[in-house]
């Protein structure tokens, strides 16, 4: 990068940093916030043609939305919804999560070596909002990343679009892990990209401050789901103490 790019590079993660004042990440806990996700889902996939047409226009997914090892975010600007994207938790190798079920070759044996994962999943944001805010895909990917601190995560691992992963690797260094495959409910096929967190943290949050996070703002966020993760979890499992920690 030469030095013009570089202060360019700078400028830009110190505007997106500046912006966290007008931005609020919360947990999709009532219906009325979990439909908007589910909307907000829907509208993004089908614009990419991810997608087929629902007569209910939601995006939501039977077998992981409710489960208890996921939560969905939602991320506003100046109050108004901008994107949402859903974190599983898990350090178990039966744990259900779309990585798990995908690609069960590239992640069972980082679980079963006791390594906890963070996979954000159905990020989606809105097209009218990154039209006003180009800002918005680094405030979209924040909660996964503080997610990844808050649970003291191994890997933060994800699905990406086969032909997409350019945004993952420059931002944060992400590497693929897989060869593209099919994905529930896309019409796209994916790859599994994953990154080493203790690894990358440091430089990662040194080029974007905007993913520093206080203990007070992670706490806001997870505390809840981090409690009712802790109480699916049984003390004598070893895994549920990394959970617990």
């Amino acid at each position: 990068m030469d030095i013009r790019a570089a202060d360019r590079s700078s400028r830009f993660a110190e505007r997106v940093a500046k912006m966290l004042e007008r931005v609020e990440f919360r947990p999709a806990v009532s219906a009325a916030e979990r439909d908007a996700a589910y909307r907000l889902r829907y509208d993004a996939y089908l614009r990419r043609n991810l997608l087929t047409p629902r007569v209910d226009e939601q995006l939501y997914d039977e077998r992981y939305d409710l489960i208890p090892s996921a939560l969905t975010t939602v991320t506003y600007i100046d109050g108004e919804i901008a994107s949402t994207v859903r974190l599983h938790v898990f350090a178990d190798p039966e744990t259900v999560s779309p990585a798990n079920d995908v690609f069960p070759d590239v992640l069972h044996p980082l679980l079963s070596s006791g390594r906890l994962v963070i996979e954000p999943s159905r990020l989606a944001a809105s097209a009218e909002m990154a039209a006003k805010f180009p800002e918005l895909p680094y405030f979209a990917l924040r909660p996964p990343w503080m997610a990844a601190q808050h649970f003291n995560a191994d890997f933060i691992v994800l699905s990406c679009a086969s032909g997409h992963e350019g945004f993952y690797r420059r931002v944060c260094g992400h590497e693929t892990w897989s060869s593209p495959r099919d994905y529930p409910k896309v019409n796209a096929q994916v790859v599994c990209m994953g990154l080493d967190f203790a690894a990358r943290r440091d430089r990662v949050e040194d080029r974007y401050p905007s993913y520093r996070s206080q203990a007070s703002e992670r706490q806001a966020l997870f505390g809840e789901f981090s409690a009712s993760l802790k109480a699916q979890k049984n003390p004598a499992d070893a895994r549920g103490e990394r959970l617990n920690a």
